[in-house]
């Protein structure tokens, strides 16, 4: 989460200025982007293409090796076929840079990088039926899978030891139980990391590892149109959350991200699952904790967003659009209890594509 004066803050000149100077380019559109605490403008120059400036906030940008890394790892997949955005190098050849601004709180480093900007909608944005869901399970598991054959000498800084939205992490939630106080969920909170404690935690030397995406979100894939009513996968955004964990990890986090906005959330494990085994059929201890880990997911969002409000009341909106409605989902998932909402994802999984 940034710390106060750490979001970068540069005008559109500042842009301009930044894109001749690093990759010789003139800027004739440049226009804001969304984002959670680091700055993207969309670039377009007059000399053709379309870009994503990133200026990473200085927290962030003084993490340069997991940024490099990560950097590399898009540009390993986009290699192999996969749509992920990739890294345009400066005219000395660099994949990124560490630039130096005043935004307001005297000098800082802001690391820069510019991206291929890819066509496309969020998924959040179009109506997910089971032909998507089921693209989104089968990339989740490809990802992960092209991800195991990828070498870097500093590939070591991915075990995040601590991350907070690793899986592994769930038990750190302790330390910011108490930003709960009062809400009749945290009765829930408690007893699913509580069950994670006892069900999960044994099985993990038996799941197979990986390195995860680990924020495969409706708003970090694109989607665009492929005939009159489909679609299909055109980007795959953000790999701020990369770390080393487990493939069970990335699908209990795709199945969660997947139910926030959709209208019927039980009905999404099945096709996610599907796609997802037609890659990476999972073992019997991944099967056993899927349940417990889309919990686990939404409690870490729905806490950790609390959190951040009440050090960033001014962005309560933007922080709360998937705590909100994962509040709804996490009672639901455990009223039903595991063996019900097993029943339900791994039916439909079995029984998907079949006529």
């Amino acid at each position: 989460m940034s710390t106060n004066g750490s979001k970068p803050n540069l005008s559109h000149s500042q842009v301009s200025e930044l894109i001749k100077r690093l990759y010789g380019l003139t800027v004739s559109v440049v226009r804001p982007l969304p984002s959670y605490d680091d700055q993207n403008f969309y670039v377009a120059p007059s000399e053709g293409g379309e870009y994503v400036l990133k200026v990473m906030n200085s927290a962030d940008s003084q993490n340069i090796t997991v940024i490099e890394l990560q950097t590399h790892a898009m540009n390993f997949l986009h290699q192999r076929g996969l749509p992920a955005q990739t890294a345009f190098p400066t005219l000395t050849g660099r994949l990124m840079s560490l630039e130096e601004f005043d935004c307001g709180f005297g000098v800082q480093k802001y690391l820069v990088r510019l991206l291929a900007y890819l066509p496309g909608t969020t998924v959040a944005k179009v109506t997910c039926g089971p032909q998507i869901l089921y693209d989104v399970g089968k990339m989740a598991a490809t990802l992960d899978t092209v991800l195991l054959q990828m070498e870097h000498p500093d590939i070591s800084v991915l075990q995040r030891e601590g991350f907070i939205w690793n899986l592994a992490s769930v038990r750190l939630l302790d330390q910011y139980m108490h930003v709960m106080d009062g809400d009749p969920v945290l009765k829930v909170v408690k007893a699913v990391l509580e069950q994670y404690q006892i069900h999960v935690v044994p099985k993990l030397p038996l799941f197979r590892k990986c390195i995860n995406h680990g924020d495969f979100n409706d708003h970090n894939l694109l989607v665009k149109p492929d005939g009159p009513s489909k679609h299909k996968i055109s980007g795959i955004l953000d790999f701020g959350d990369m770390s080393c964990g487990y493939f069970i990890f990335e699908l209990a986090i795709t199945i969660m991200y997947m139910m926030i906005e959709n209208p019927s959330p039980l009905d999404v494990g099945g096709p996610v699952v599907a796609g997802w085994e037609s890659v990476f059929p999972l073992n019997e201890a991944e099967r056993d904790s899927l349940y417990l880990l889309v919990l686990c997911r939404f409690c870490q969002s729905l806490v950790l967003a609390r959190h951040a409000v009440i050090q960033q009341p001014e962005n309560e909106e933007y922080l709360m659009i998937t705590a909100r409605t994962g509040v709804r989902h996490l009672r639901r998932l455990w009223e039903l209890g595991k063996e019900q909402v097993e029943r339900i994802w791994f039916q439909s999984a079995a029984q998907f594509g079949q006529p």
